[in-house]
Parts: C-alpha cells; structure tokens; sequence
C-alpha cells in the first residue's frame, strides 16, 4: 500500500514521510535503519534476503555488508525490539529477515497518542468480556472488518499478547485479512477469569457458546487449532445449526492417553506427559524447552526459550497443570460422526506433536470432510515455514466456498 501508515502496537511507521512514531511522538531514527525498517514492515507477507535490502539501500557492495547488522539493530532497538528476543524483526536463515509482529495498514496520517482505556472500534480491534454458564469470565476480541471466523480457544494464548508475539502474531495477519477473526482467551488463561471453578469439555463448548451468543453471531464458520479442534468438533457436532463450515489444523479427536495403543506406546504417552508436568512444576527451562520443541520442532532453541516465557505469561504453573492432564484424556472421536457441515482438515505430515493418524482418524470419522496433508515438522505453523501461506490459501479457498 503505497503511502501507508503501518500501525503496529505502541508504534506508527509513514512511509511516505519516512516517520516513525511511538504513541503519537516521533521516535529520532536513523535513515538508513528506517529505509530497513519500511521495506521489511511493507513486505511483512514474506521473508526478505539481506541482498534485497541491501539493494534496496543502494548499499550493496562488502563494506554495505559489514554496517548491515547496525542498521538492523538500530531499526531493532527503535521500535522496542533487539537481536535476542526478535519479537518483531526476526532473522531467517540462511541470509533473510521477516517483520513478524501483526502491523495494520491505513492510508492518511499516523494516529495521535491514544486515549487511557480499552481498544476502541477505530482501532479494528475490540477486547470484551461475556460470561459463561457457570459464571467464568471469558475474554474475547474482535479483529479485523468482513465476513466473520471465530477460531476457538486453545492453550497458550493471551488476548493483549498474541498480535506481537511471534508465535501468534502471523496467524492474526493472515485470518483477518479480508475478514473479523473472534477470538478468546480459554478459562483460566490469558485475560479470561484465572480462577478454575471447573475445566471440563462441557466448559469449554459452554464458553464457546457464550462468546458466540455476545457476537450475536447466529451462523458462523469455525476454525479450531491443536487442542482448540476437539472443542471445535464437540461444539459443531453439539450445534450443528451454528456452525456453517469447520477448518481443523493440528488437530486431534482423542489426547494423548486416549490414543495410545499398546503398552509401548503408553509408556510414551506417560513419559512425555511426566516431563512436561516437571517443567511446568519446577519452571525450569529445560523441561520447558523440551515440551516447546514439539510444538515448533523445526525453531531455533532462541525460538522455544521464547516460547517458554510466553507459557508463563499466559497461565499460573497450576492451570497448566490442569490443562495438560485435561486435554491428555479429552475424547470427542464418539460424537464426531454428528458434525454435518463441510470440514476442511489440514495437518503436517511429519507433525511432531499430534501423529498424523489422528487426522485421519477425524477425516474417516467426520462424514462430509476432506484432509489436506503438509509438509512441515511443525504442530504449530511458524511464519517461515513454507506450509504457512499453503495452509492460508486452503482456508481461504475452502471459506470462500460458503
């Protein structure tokens, strides 16, 4: 978008005017680290080699090499970001950068300092509260403008978190472009009410049910993820009027204690379950990097230390205790047969945290539904990975349908 302003958190970037602004004032950078910064902000959609950037600067000789990584640092420090953590400018071997954070681009002048208070209509975001059946309160926001996705919740998500984070922030790019995402923080994690009265299956399809009641939404399609499907599959087969079309990635219709078959395989199960009770017990990091590099098998280890810290901004170690025993023996593969909508299924092949044989166990089980298979290591698609923008263009295909 030529002469955008792209809005990215606290930060505004012109690029016409070549200025950047936090909350409404201007933020002295250097020209060179800002030309960086637009060109990464506006080809956010893609991984940028440094040959291009270079080019791009007009700085393409040796010695434009050897002053790059100041220029990526200044751009870095400038909007809050550095060379550890990457949060919002992350490098992508073998020689390319990614700006990950979800930016928001708008024609006109960058906005002024914002107002005290919750996100307003303006913003294209809006963060509410409803009420469950038993009375949790659960946290749930309003991205983006068009025809409305809601995507159920899943373990590991923090409303006020997950649009800058890298693990999240291009899932938000890419589902509400064209679209409203609704999304929610599950009971006891993110915003939502941290205090467990009750967590069981029932819960969670009842607070679905809530968030979809306070829309008004009466028909909609649904997107569920990793633990966030088999609450997806009960809701749809519990309210097949709702429910206009399904997408499930990652997804499994029985935990990790239900599937398991033999004793080999539920000596497995109980091992990585024991391991990951450790690490959410003791918080120590290498129990935690080790449940990490399942769900981002083929990350950095920068990437699941990152990932750890993020599991313990999102809940208590008590709620993650609960939520890894809960969803290990979760079991909806007895109601699947009653979801009638059309259901899309997109699974990695080689998926290092839920086995491809539970996607297609739910794709024989679910009766009008196709299975796309991918291939990625990934149980959660990471920006870089290729499988990303596949997964994107089949729902989008797939939702346009309806």
């Amino acid at each position: 978008m030529s002469g955008a302003v792209y809005r990215f958190g606290q930060y505004a970037l012109d690029e016409e005017r070549r200025r950047l602004s936090r909350d409404g004032q201007p933020v002295d950078v250097d020209s060179r680290a800002l030309e960086l910064l637009c060109h990464l902000v506006g080809c956010r959609d893609r991984v940028v080699p440094e040959a291009e950037l270079l080019d791009r600067m007009g700085h393409g000789s040796e010695a434009g090499r050897e002053v790059f990584a100041d220029w990526l640092r200044t751009a870095r420090l400038a909007i809050g970001d550095d060379d550890r953590r990457q949060r919002l400018i992350r490098a992508v071997p073998p020689d390319g950068y990614r700006f990950v954070a979800r930016a928001t681009a708008v024609p006109g002048t960058p906005p002024t300092a914002p107002a005290d208070g919750p996100a307003t209509e303006a913003d294209h975001e809006v963060i509410r509260f409803c009420r469950s059946a038993d009375g949790t309160r659960i946290a749930y926001a309003l991205t983006g403008e068009g025809p409305s996705l809601v995507k159920t919740a899943n373990w590991l998500t923090h409303l006020d978190l997950d649009r800058t984070t890298p693990m999240w922030a291009h899932w938000f790019d890419g589902l509400t472009r064209g679209r409203q995402l609704i999304r929610y923080d599950e009971r006891g994690c993110g915003l939502s009410e941290r205090t467990l009265r009750s967590f069981t299956l029932d819960d969670l399809v009842a607070d679905l049910d809530s968030v979809a009641d306070a829309t008004g939404l009466a028909r909609f399609p649904l997107l569920g993820v990793s633990q966030g499907a088999a609450v997806a599959v009960a809701y749809a087969a519990r309210h097949p009027e709702r429910v206009s079309r399904l997408v499930l990635t990652s997804a499994y219709a029985r935990g990790q204690l239900v599937w398991a078959a033999g004793d080999a395989e539920r000596d497995a199960a109980q091992v990585d379950l024991n391991i990951a009770r450790a690490g959410w017990r003791s918080q120590d990091s290498s129990f935690l990097r080790y449940f990490a590099s399942q769900f981002l098998a083929d990350a950095m280890p920068a990437d699941w230390d990152a990932f750890a810290a993020y599991q313990r901004q999102t809940t208590s170690p008590a709620n993650g205790l609960r939520f890894l025993e809960e969803f290990s023996r979760i079991d909806v593969s007895g109601i699947a047969h009653r979801v009638t909508c059309p259901t899309l299924i997109v699974h990695a092949r080689d998926d290092a945290r839920v086995p491809v044989a539970q996607a297609l166990e739910l794709a024989t089980r679910i009766p009008d539904s196709r299975l796309i298979l991918l291939e990625s290591r990934n149980h959660l698609f990471t920006a870089d990975d290729p499988a990303w923008p596949t997964f994107l263009n089949h729902l989008d295909a797939f939702l346009a349908e309806g």
